[in-house]
């Protein structure tokens, strides 16, 4: 047991979850900016996220049990629930021995430790949600947490016990990320190098690694002359992406099971190909950048459709369902807009007006006001039109809905 930091004057805040960097991303965003504010920020996960997760210097992590019980077989839920009983005895530990002003949620399984310790402990808790339709855990939170911030207005399955408490904040994005806004989009010009960038999230994505590289083979030779491709691609997949793209006359070439400098990547992209999920369309949206989106279909609650629907709509990206993203329509759609500059800039712009770069801030006002026992700022931007919107998710109720398929 690792002795307490010195705490500031402000106190401590323990910031909770796990699982993919559409959890972490705006977790660590958060944690950042308490830290810049002078508070002690303590991040609790379970012992996958101790292993991949990097927090901002300066925080503690703390390692809980923690089992998922939904979307798998009997066996399976009933050694689930157990970890999480143990990760939640577990947690009430900590909770006595940081004896934080608040605990923040940020969803998935690995949240439930801390989160239910804390609710039982009667400390404030906090959650916030990053996609379109309410995570099964903050779902199930959310009727007792003392705040529930949202990224889009119109969030789906938001309880309506917590209508009350709903404030609508934006998804927060790295500060690296957030600065690409300040860096204006240039359309390519006629016969100008046109950057194709695709990423897949954390994890990368097998169907964009496996179907762009054949999409990109098919374009117009005139175009592959000067376009450069910039994409994710998984490691057992890369032999059959760089026999795809070679000999092909393209511009540049780069491909990489993971890109970490992704701030510098979007900044230089004139279209980026992607999933949806929640941080890759807040960075999108944050940066401005024009996007074409390929929702994973077998997410929980198709949110990833409901996710690329907040840009669709605003004109800031168009979408295909996975089963209609043949290579051929990929090569024309990537085609038809990389010969349309003109287009790519307005998306852009309607990408901007889309993104909230001060979500961070935005969220850490809030969870400042839950930690100091003062009253929640009034919600000024659809909150509580979102709870009302009181939905159970269903497949198929989007334009461009998926089905249950491998990614």
């Amino acid at each position: 047991m690792t002795a307490l930091r010195t705490l500031p004057t402000r106190g401590r805040i323990v910031v909770t979850t796990g699982g993919t960097g559409g959890h972490v991303f705006p977790a660590r965003a958060l944690a950042a900016e308490l830290i810049r504010r002078g508070w002690t920020v303590d991040f609790a996960t379970d012992a996958r996220g101790v292993a991949h997760v990097r927090m901002p210097e300066g925080v503690d992590v703390h390692a809980l049990p923690a089992g998922g019980v939904s979307g798998m077989g009997m066996g399976r839920r009933i050694k689930g629930a157990v970890e999480l009983l143990r990760g939640v005895a577990r947690a009430r530990g900590l909770m006595r021995r940081l004896a934080p002003a608040a605990v923040i949620g940020f969803g998935s399984y690995a949240a439930l430790p801390a989160t239910l310790a804390a609710l039982l402990a009667g400390l404030p808790v906090g959650l916030h949600e990053q996609n379109a339709v309410l995570g099964r855990a903050n779902r199930l939170l959310g009727r007792k947490a003392r705040l529930l911030a949202l990224s889009v207005a119109d969030t789906r399955a938001v309880p309506d016990a917590a209508r009350p408490r709903v404030r609508v904040t934006g998804n927060p994005v790295r500060a690296e990320v957030a600065a690409v806004a300040d860096m204006p989009y240039a359309a390519p010009a006629a016969g100008a190098d046109f950057v194709l960038f695709s990423t897949g999230g954390s994890q990368g994505a097998r169907f964009l690694g496996t179907t762009l590289p054949r999409a990109a083979a098919l374009l117009p030779a005139a175009l592959k002359a000067r376009t450069r491709l910039v994409i994710q691609v998984r490691p057992e997949d890369m032999a059959g992406a760089e026999a795809a793209l070679a000999g092909q006359g393209f511009a540049g070439v780069e491909l990489a099971p993971f890109f970490a400098d992704m701030p510098a990547r979007l900044a230089a992209a004139h279209l980026v190909v992607a999933r949806s999920g929640a941080s890759t369309v807040a960075e999108l949206a944050a940066a401005g950048r024009p996007s074409l989106l390929v929702p994973l279909p077998g997410a929980i609650d198709d949110h990833q459709t409901a996710n690329a629907r907040a840009l669709v709509d605003a004109g800031a990206a168009i979408a295909m369902a996975q089963p209609a993203a043949t290579p051929e329509a990929l090569a024309r759609a990537i085609a038809d807009l990389a010969e349309d500059p003109a287009r790519l800039a307005r998306m852009a712009e309607a990408a901007l007006g889309v993104g909230r770069a001060d979500a961070a801030s935005r969220l850490a006002d809030l969870v400042e006001a839950l930690a100091e026992g003062r009253a929640l700022p009034a919600d000024t931007e659809g909150g509580l039109r979102a709870a009302a919107t009181n939905q159970t998710p269903t497949g198929g109720a989007l334009p461009f809905g998926g089905r249950e398929e491998t990614a």
